[in-house]
């Protein structure tokens, strides 16, 4: 089993930044961890994944050149960093791992492991 605690989000307008951290119980590496987001009415969405082996990375369309995920092995942790921030991105922001490969990463139903979740809105 592995416990995941998200951290970092809140309340900020338009074109701000946020850094969202994730740690988790275990040790992280060679591991597919990931962050999605999900809006009231929505579909859980895939945001972000890394495979922690070889922090090769994966981003959906909406956010290539705004968020930016990456993992501390050392500490366990996990980041997305947020910039450029849209009304849009506005929704409850979870972390996720699988043990292995990053397979289909952000599908929600390749994960094992979820945060509890943090929410991010943003306002126009």
């Amino acid at each position: 089993q592995v416990q995941l605690v998200e951290s970092g989000g809140g309340s900020v307008q338009a074109g701000g930044s946020l850094r969202l951290s994730c740690a988790a119980s275990r040790y992280t590496y060679a591991r597919c961890m990931a962050w999605f987001r999900q809006a009231p009415g929505k579909e859980r969405e895939g945001v972000a994944a890394i495979y922690t082996g070889d922090s090769t990375t994966y981003y959906t369309d909406s956010v290539k050149g705004r968020f930016t995920i990456s993992q501390n092995n050392a500490k366990n942790t996990l980041s997305l960093q947020m910039n450029s921030l849209k009304p849009e991105d506005t929704a409850m922001y979870y972390c996720a791992a699988v043990y292995g490969a990053c397979w289909s990463p952000l599908v929600p139903d390749r994960y094992d492991f979820w945060g509890q979740g943090t929410q991010v809105t943003v306002s126009s």
